[in-house]
């Protein structure tokens, strides 16, 4: 299960991580600009926020979150049965940490603002940077982990 599964899981991760985060972030548009923007006045965006609609936005939200759970799961399944050696929580937290990291920023990034979007450059200058980082620690740790099962295997 886990030798194809684990990939598939750590992608469901990643991709899901996000979108729960920043639904549960929520718009972080300021109070000034809210009352600005209830006046006529259009607010400056670094990101334009997207939408699937009420609807679309909900279904994704829904979706996103079993995916995320079920994945977290079948994962804490694995492990305490174990089928899935506990190392690979050193590769699958920082996917984790950097889907929060990822869902964070654009929550950020698509905050309406009166003029410049200072938290929007804050993200792509220290958060890119943290981004690599984790997912480049996940690979690494990754490759060494089949590395090794390879060796005690073959």
């Amino acid at each position: 299960m886990l030798r194809r599964g684990l990939g598939l899981l750590a992608v469901a991760l990643l991709l899901s991580t996000p979108v729960v985060t920043a639904w549960l972030v929520g718009d972080l548009t300021g109070e000034a600009a809210r009352r600005i923007a209830a006046e006529g006045e259009s607010l400056d965006y670094a990101v334009e926020p997207v939408s699937l609609g009420p609807t679309g936005d909900r279904v994704l939200v829904v979706v996103a979150s079993a995916l995320l759970l079920v994945s977290l799961a079948l994962l804490i399944r694995a492990t305490v049965t174990h089928k899935l050696d506990p190392r690979w929580w050193s590769a699958l937290v920082p996917v984790i940490v950097a889907g929060v990291l990822i869902g964070l920023g654009w929550r950020i990034m698509t905050a309406g603002a009166i003029g410049a979007n200072i938290g929007a450059g804050l993200v792509v200058l220290g958060g890119g940077p943290v981004l690599l980082v984790l997912l480049g620690v996940a690979a690494v740790q990754a490759a060494r982990l089949r590395r090794e099962h390879r060796r005690r295997v073959g």
